[in-house]
């Protein structure tokens, strides 16, 4: 009697019907992956883009950032006088400022491209970015020349006006940093593993 409970008590293993390991992938879903091919024309056409912001960056720069008046000294230097040497960092203020909500703005722009998400897309808006800073500080110096140029004959002693100038490479950074703050910050608040590209 004992014997007999005992081989009742015994586990069994009962095998799977056929056909349930073709059902259990369909119930677990597959991991993401990071898609390349598709998503690099996107990302190439985000750098091209993003990289024409520079222009309009650069022309609001020139028109926000104030000159400087300098003494002109012999043999063609200048020193600015101690409250105008102020005017230096505000030029680069201003340019960071507004690079800084450029990069917020296309950063929202590319998370907006819901069928594109992603790391290949944000490296194509980080590169276009840095384009864009470049661009913006050399066309923006190009436009402040203009607006402010030498005079013709100025004579030593002379207060001349000084188009603003960006003197820092630094600034170059702040874009491609607010591009990849904006769009880690959507990636972290969308909690979907494949960030919501099936759904577009």
């Amino acid at each position: 009697m004992a014997d007999s409970q005992t081989e009742r008590a015994l586990p069994e293993r009962v095998g799977a019907p056929e056909g349930a390991d073709a059902l259990l992938p369909l119930l677990a879903p597959p991991t993401p992956k990071v898609v390349v091919k598709a998503d690099l024309l996107p990302a190439i056409s985000a750098v091209s883009l993003v990289a024409l912001l520079g222009m309009p960056l650069g022309w609001v720069w020139s028109r926000l950032a104030p000159p400087q008046e300098k003494v002109l000294g012999p043999g063609g230097s200048v020193e600015a006088p101690m409250v105008e040497s102020y005017h230096a960092f505000d030029a680069i203020a201003i340019f960071a400022l507004l690079a800084f909500a450029a990069g917020l703005l296309t950063s929202a722009v590319l998370w907006r491209m819901r069928r594109r998400r992603g790391p290949v897309l944000l490296l194509g808006g980080v590169l276009g970015s840095l384009v864009a800073s470049w661009l913006g500080v050399s066309m923006g110096a190009s436009f402040a020349a203009g607006l402010h140029p030498m005079p013709s004959n100025p004579a030593v002693g002379d207060l001349i006006t000084i188009a603003p100038e960006i003197t820092t490479q630094w600034v170059l950074l702040v874009q491609p940093f607010a591009v990849a703050l904006g769009y880690g910050v959507a990636v972290s608040w969308n909690g979907l593993d494949d960030l919501g590209r099936r759904l577009g």
